[in-house]
């Protein structure tokens, strides 16, 4: 459903948009617009039911959402068909990218959830200890409004949702118009699953329906997209004092060292640049290889691109999922070839009415070029020379995004090395985009790909407001520093600034 078409108000005063299939464009259906006033019903709904979702311990909803794992089993074939109607994307990938990942995914935060969200003591240091008890509450923060792309349309709606229900939130999410019916069905999941209807809800539409999320009364919006739609609820968010996570765009570096393996180092960039059509946000936009193995390395790319199956659902590559991104792709690939890049395979949109592209390879590529500066969001391998790894990490720097980035050698240590010099939110070791399948990783971008991050042991936390309860113990009759203010105050302020700071051996002691 990726072609889509506004069409006229209707007499009932409503908009709808046109679905048409990436593969062959035939029409799959019409999504009606959800209104600001319907949006903000859903919110409203939300918050009613928000308190009782929220007042079951956290056992409790770990275990209905639990029961995602066997309805995500029992209806795996009727996900993989709703994405792929939408999207066209192979069948491997709709299991590699949307089912297997949302069971682990799941069952991972549900096992994490009692542990992370439960009240915290947390042990005072120095003069406070004798005085004072620390502890820290995860509250819900309310309504959680997420708003989710369509190059993976399942998993990024059920993700970001599922952390925030267990944390006690209700949410209301908004899928993109682009793919609406796969979030729609991770809603459907979730209800299946026991979590009551208006504890989850979905509002459907385009921007405007997105706007009337972000403005409604949530309590904090989670967001998945492009810089500049990030860029707006940033602007939005921060009028109301509205927290936010924005998970934006990439043009994710390759570094292949002098000593790497070619054979692997190859495969892997013509997987991990092409994987879903080239359209993940940690897909590799950039491949900077080392002079000394260059020639070798792009012979092995080449090879492997080449016996690449497309222009069918049942290929290696499918389509592109959004008719705009045609237009992209073909235009950063004419700017690079008209500075000077060579197209070594592919390099065209397939005949036919579908959005397929062929899988490519560009080498003498250059930073004048959009190819390396623009998210491409498409099947092309891209490849730039470098004198050595200290220029591969300069080149791969100089970049407005900082998503991910991977570095490919034999040595471990290098790579670590390597890794720490890089300007991203990630780095993976002789691969790539996996990071955000790993749910004990922090996953986040720095630069212009975003602001927060989701994933890792604090993610579910994210979704809460940490509460600090201090309690006094004992029953003291007054405190030192209260009034009247005396010559004893002042004294024993002195004196603990003199002997308990000034002092090496007893600052350690209160430290």
């Amino acid at each position: 459903m990726a072609i889509v078409q506004p069409q006229p108000v209707t007499e009932d005063g409503r908009r709808r948009i046109r679905l048409d299939s990436p593969v062959d464009r035939h029409h799959v259906g019409d999504l009606e617009i959800s209104s600001k006033a319907e949006v903000d019903a859903a919110i409203e709904r939300a918050r009613a039911a928000q308190a009782e979702w929220a007042a079951r311990p956290v056992a409790e909803r770990a275990r209905i959402l639990r029961n995602v794992v066997d309805v995500l089993v029992r209806r795996r074939e009727e996900i993989v068909e709703q994405v792929r109607a939408e999207t066209g994307k192979p069948r491997a990938e709709a299991l590699t990218i949307e089912v297997v990942p949302a069971c682990d995914f799941v069952n991972f935060w549900c096992k994490r959830a009692p542990k992370d969200l439960r009240d915290e003591k947390r042990r005072l240091h120095g003069y406070l200890l004798p005085m004072k008890k620390l502890r820290i509450k995860y509250q819900p923060l309310g309504v959680v409004g997420v708003i989710t792309p369509w190059n993976a349309p399942f998993v990024l709606s059920l993700n970001p949702v599922v952390q925030a229900l267990l944390a006690g939130n209700s949410v209301v999410l908004k899928p993109s118009e682009v793919t609406p019916r796969s979030g729609e069905l991770a809603v459907k999941v979730l209800h299946e699953a026991g979590v009551p209807a208006d504890v989850v809800q979905c509002v459907h539409g385009d921007g405007e329906t997105g706007a009337a999320l972000v403005e409604g009364d949530v309590d904090k919006i989670s967001f998945t997209g492009s810089v500049g739609t990030g860029r707006k609820i940033a602007s939005s968010c921060a009028s109301s004092l509205k927290p936010y996570t924005l998970e934006l765009g990439g043009k994710d570096a390759m570094i292949v060292c002098a000593d790497a393996d070619l054979e692997r180092a190859a495969s892997g960039a013509a997987y991990l640049s092409m994987f879903n059509s080239g359209q993940v946000c940690l897909s590799v936009e950039r491949i900077y290889v080392v002079e000394s193995v260059a020639d070798e390395f792009i012979r092995l790319l080449k090879e492997k691109v080449s016996a690449l199956r497309y222009g069918s659902e049942d290929g290696d590559v499918g389509p592109l999922f959004f008719d705009k991104q045609m237009d992209v792709v073909s235009g950063h690939l004419k700017d690079a070839t008209n500075k000077g890049a060579e197209v070594l395979v592919g390099g065209s949109r397939v005949s036919g009415e579908g959005l397929f592209f062929q899988p490519t390879v560009v080498v003498n590529a250059t930073h004048d070029m959009e190819l390396m500066t623009e998210e491409t969001f498409g099947p092309i391998a891209t490849v730039m020379r470098v004198r050595d790894e200290d220029e591969a990490v300069r080149m791969a720097n100089d970049c407005k995004y900082g998503l991910g980035g991977s570095v490919f050698t034999r040595d471990a240590a290098k790579a670590e090395r390597i890794g720490g010099q890089l300007t991203t939110g990630s780095v993976v070791h002789n691969d790539a985009a996996v990071i955000y399948g790993v749910p004990e990783a922090p996953f986040g971008g720095r630069k212009d790909s975003g602001v927060g991050q989701v994933n890792g042991l604090d993610s579910l936390r994210g979704f809460t407001h940490a509460q600090p309860i201090l309690l006094t113990r004992g029953s003291p009759k007054g405190e030192s520093v209260w009034y009247p203010y005396t010559d004893k105050t002042i004294r024993n302020l002195d004196g603990l600034i003199r002997y308990g700071f000034g002092n090496k051996l007893l600052r350690k002691l209160l430290s």
